[in-house]
């Protein structure tokens, strides 16, 4: 396993913790796969492109062993701004979430060993 990757299982949440980007994934797929950078970074792009225009469209994703991201409509509610005590509407809206498997929640958690498949 990548350190970046097996540095993240074992890390408290801090300000400093490290953080993985589009680039870094199209890199990991440069080294692991062979392919070649240009093929590595479309593949990443690909990815959230199809992550990205399911949830718009309403679908859920759903990737076993990692979690589910799904569309949330959150309904109208009254609020207040806080400076002037006003009351303001706030509107229906959608909202993206993202819920955890449990196998990556214990890989997190060190509940399971973090070199296991997802899967």
């Amino acid at each position: 396993m990548n350190d970046k990757i097996s540095d993240l299982v074992v890390l408290l949440p801090t300000i400093e913790t490290p953080t993985l980007t589009k680039a870094d994934l199209s890199e990991l797929l440069f080294e692991r796969l062979g392919l070649n950078k240009r093929e590595s970074k479309d593949m990443v792009e690909a990815f959230f492109e199809l992550v990205h225009g399911s949830l718009v469209d309403g679908t859920d994703v759903k990737l076993s062993g990692f979690g589910n991201f799904q569309i949330r409509t959150k309904a109208p509610r009254p609020g207040r701004n806080p400076r002037t005590g006003e009351a303001i509407p706030i509107k229906a809206r959608n909202v993206v979430t993202f819920h955890a498997s449990a196998k990556l929640k214990g890989m997190v958690q060190g509940d399971i060993p973090a070199g296991e498949d997802l899967e």
